[in-house]
């Protein structure tokens, strides 16, 4: 049998020779196995269209890159082993980068050894759009240097009237023979260029003009897209070019360099260029202000998720609650110092409501229409403080994956808020210190300063007078910061407010709990001040809240610890012998006081038997001794 590969009068190709075509070809070809569902070889050029090394395509089952075998795949294969060929623009191909690639596929039955194989030829629409693209281009430059021949053909003809045309061009025009030389120069190009036209006709334009790059370097002769234009016949176009004036200095061009060909000689080429100046200058100033768009948007992103983080969390009680003379001074202080922008310390036990004064005293200031923003101290870890407090750039530390701004930055305009100051580690207080005392910070990672206005407030649990004795806060420190102290003072100085605060809790907490119309007896408020609150009013919300949840009415079930009911006992007297008598007179009024704090109720929820700690029994049965039922 004849061999294919003899024809008559040519040479054959070898297999070798074969399989180097298979694998350079330009075009993606792979040989499938439907059957089998695998590939059985491919060319480099089908492996980098699928993002796959050869080896790994040739053990990846097909569904990999097609997908689960669907009718329409199963109608295409079909077609081609039915038909001998078939096309399809409708796949999507899964490339190794997780990219989806869609993709025209022609395929042709190929049966080998009983075997039947499909070659496919894989297509990337978009890149075929790109090559229709650029052709179109090349058409539309040919046009262009049509155009031009015909304009140096037509001054042949008429040098006169052809410079009237290019003298009243704005953009630069000249033209250079094959030598590179000057042999027409338009008054635009010349004046750009701070030289006369008389002084450029015969001079190498390229020493004039365009001897060093932007920053000063050589740019060769050979380098320059000019000069090439005269060698390769082809357009030439430079987009990020500078031209060089007579007096030393330059300015960004954009230019092609189009060859002139008479009799397929070439015999020079002309230069169109223009002028950039001012276009560059707008993008970079668009540059800038997208530059500073991109800032305010992440600041802008950064403060909304704080203000998200800030509205998740639950705040009960938005105004200050109380009638007490503490509370009172309080208010007068808020009332003093809100409208100025000195700096703030409140210190107090812990939830005495410190954040709710500076919320206040924020709310009174200047600064109100600006974000109030909170630092938990505490909670920072010593090495995530400056990323905290002044954010940090991507890549400057380990999990830094992306610009952060911090805590200063978000609050620039308005109040700072920091929580527990006295937790902040004596060796990077004075980090804190400079940005106090300068208004100004470096991100992490960055060496740019950067300058902020932001009121402190800053609040404790400890006597930083005893820490800077201590030596474990900074004297300075603490009198950059206790520029107006404000002392926020324990529920067991203000008594008087516990029955306002529950009262409040009980409204707010029980419309959120949806268990409206609950209420305290005189017992439970009797209750209520007579515990010590080591907690504050932070303590008192929770028990208000417990209360609501286990209650079964209208009437609460307030749970104390034993060890609190009584903080504040009578001093100790003298010890007196009573009598019989006595003790029982005593006895007789300790339970008329129990029944009169209850409203005469003796059992139940409030009643004076809860009151007294004693079962109902009991009291029933003290009362009956003692001659107190009616």
């Amino acid at each position: 049998m004849e061999d294919p590969d003899y024809i008559s009068g040519v040479t054959p190709l070898t297999y070798s020779a074969r399989h180097m075509a298979f694998e350079h070809c330009s075009a993606a070809i792979v040989l499938l196995d439907p059957l089998a569902e695998r590939f059985e070889d491919l060319n480099v050029a089908a492996s980098h269209l699928l993002g796959y090394t050869r080896q790994e395509l040739l053990t990846l089952p097909t569904a990999k890159i097609f997908g689960p075998p669907s009718s329409d795949l199963m109608a295409f294969i079909q077609s081609a082993m039915e038909h001998g060929s078939a096309w399809s623009d409708r796949f999507t191909c899964q490339r190794g980068n997780g990219e989806e690639l869609p993709v025209e596929i022609s395929a042709t039955h190929l049966p080998f050894k009983g075997r039947p194989l499909l070659v496919l030829t894989l297509r990337d629409p978009r890149r075929e759009r790109i090559h229709q693209d650029k052709s179109r281009t090349e058409q539309v430059m040919r046009g262009g240097l049509i155009e031009w021949r015909n304009i140096l053909e037509l001054f042949q003809e008429n040098e006169r009237g052809n410079q009237l045309l290019l003298s009243a061009v704005g953009d630069g025009i000249y033209s250079i023979d094959s030598q590179g030389l000057a042999t027409f120069v338009n008054p635009a190009a010349a004046r750009m260029f701070g030289w006369s036209v008389e002084e450029m006709i015969g001079q190498n334009v390229h020493l004039l003009h365009h001897h060093s790059h932007a920053d000063g370097s050589p740019y060769p002769v050979e380098d320059c897209p000019i000069y090439q234009a005269v060698r390769d016949r082809l357009l030439h176009e430079g987009r990020q070019e500078v031209f060089w004036r007579r007096d030393g200095t330059a300015f960004p061009v954009e230019f092609t360099s189009t060859p002139v060909i008479a009799d397929d000689r070439i015999i020079g080429a002309v230069v169109v260029f223009r002028d950039i100046t001012e276009r560059r200058n707008t993008e970079l100033q668009l540059q800038k202000a997208l530059a500073e768009l991109r800032a305010l948007k992440e600041r802008l992103e950064e403060q909304n998720a704080y203000l998200q983080e800030e509205i998740s969390t639950e705040h009960q009680y938005r105004d200050i609650v109380g009638r007490s003379a503490p509370i009172l001074k309080i208010i007068n202080q808020i009332d003093v110092v809100g409208p100025t922008d000195a700096n703030v310390l409140i210190h107090g036990e812990s939830g005495t409501g410190k954040e709710l004064i500076a919320r206040a005293i924020h709310q009174a200031s200047r600064r109100r229409d600006h974000p109030l923003i909170r630092v938990n101290c505490a909670a920072i870890p010593a090495e995530l403080f400056e990323s905290e407090f002044f954010g940090h750039l991507r890549g400057a530390f380990t999990g830094a994956v992306r610009d952060r701004i911090g805590r200063f930055e978000l609050a620039d305009g308005g109040t700072l808020f920091l929580d527990e100051i006295g937790e902040i580690p004596l060796e990077l207080q004075s980090k804190l210190l400079r940005v106090l005392q300068e208004g100004q910070f470096e991100r992490v990672g960055e060496e740019r300063t950067r300058s902020v206005n932001v009121r402190i407030i800053a609040a404790t649990n400890r006597d930083l007078r005893a820490e800077v004795a201590a030596r474990r806060f900074r004297e300075d420190l603490f009198f950059r910061l206790n520029v107006f102290p404000i002392h926020s003072p324990s529920l067991r100085e203000r008594r008087s407010d516990i029955p306002l605060l529950a009262a409040h809790f009980i409204e707010h907490i029980g419309a959120r709990l949806k268990l409206p119309g609950r209420r305290l007896s005189k017992g439970d408020i009797a209750r209520l001040q007579g515990y010590d609150w080591p907690g504050n009013i932070r303590e008192l919300q929770n028990v208000i809240e417990r209360a609501l949840i286990t209650s079964r009415g209208k009437e609460l079930n307030i749970d104390l610890p034993a060890s609190g009911a009584q903080v504040h006992p009578e001093p100790a007297k003298p010890r007196k012998i009573l009598t019989e008598a006595q003790i029982r007179e005593l006895e007789r009024d300790n339970l008329r006081a129990a029944l009169e704090a209850c409203g005469g109720k003796q059992f139940g929820k409030g009643g004076a038997a809860e009151l007294l700690g004693i079962k109902p029994t009991t009291l029933a049965s003290r009362l009956k001794k003692l001659g107190m039922l009616s």
